[in-house]
């Protein structure tokens, strides 16, 4: 795939139009049951969540871990902006049978939804809004959970993670019939990944770029900590492995003050 040049007119809204149909289906594709219940397990296990406690799971996309979760007897709301994420999630929680309210709005507008016991953001989703968006995104999880509460995030982006070893070297992933090649730029000036991907099946086939933000551990903690989020501990694996530089993810666990 030939390399776009590394562009700074890449909206940052950018997400509003990347995750549809054929991007979605392959992230459905590639999660593996496995991955999705060793999140929620970890979830259950760092927050001790009290039986039937109402969660927040944004953004949710297709609604794996808002599923899971509600199938070991939790009350799940799931957000995301994408309206083929959130039919798709309201179709797999019909077809289950499974109460789970999903909720096709932005991110940042949680206030008409209430307050939680807790708060999820897991798939590596945290990163996508530019540094206001994302200030004002933790914001929102700190009025959306309940003194006391709890909060997971998942962050691939953390700069421990990503810098170390960089590579833009393309790569070609294949779920089924969809086949992605890829190639990935480090945006010195603005601290961005950019992730140039061509999503193929069969006569169909889309070229779209996907922006994550990236952010030390340090500064994450410093913004939990404006949101009110207090008790912050870092791992690296949903197993509780201790985050360290290299870490290929960052499981950030807090409670709201």
């Amino acid at each position: 795939m030939e390399q776009p040049a590394l562009s700074t007119n890449i909206p940052s809204a950018w997400y509003a139009d990347f995750f549809t149909c054929l991007p979605n289906e392959f992230w459905r594709r590639a999660a593996t049951p496995e991955w999705t219940a060793a999140d929620v397990a970890f979830v259950e296990t760092r927050l001790g969540l009290a039986a039937g406690s109402r969660i927040l799971d944004v953004p949710c996309d297709s609604g794996r871990h808002s599923l899971a979760l509600a199938a070991r007897g939790y009350q799940v709301t799931g957000v995301d902006l994408s309206a083929e994420a959130i039919g798709n999630a309201r179709r797999a929680a019909a077809s289950r049978q499974a109460a789970v309210t999903f909720e096709h709005r932005d991110m940042r507008d949680l206030a008409p939804l209430g307050v939680f016991d807790a708060a999820v953001c897991l798939g590596n989703s945290f990163c996508y809004l530019d540094p206001a968006g994302t200030r004002a995104f933790v914001a929102a999880l700190g009025r959306a959970v309940r003194p006391g509460g709890g909060l997971v995030i998942d962050v691939g982006g953390a700069a421990e993670s990503v810098l170390p070893g960089f590579t833009s070297a393309p790569r070609t992933m294949h779920t089924g019939d969809i086949t992605v090649e890829s190639t990935t730029e480090y945006d010195v000036a603005t601290s961005r990944l950019l992730s140039h991907y061509r999503f193929a099946q069969g006569s169909r086939s889309l070229d779209a770029t996907a922006v994550h933000h990236v952010w030390t551990s340090g500064q994450l903690g410093a913004l939990l900590a404006e949101a009110g989020f207090v008790d912050l501990s870092r791992h690296g694996d949903p197993d509780g492995t201790p985050f360290v530089v290299g870490s290929g993810r960052l499981f950030l666990v807090a409670r709201r003050e």
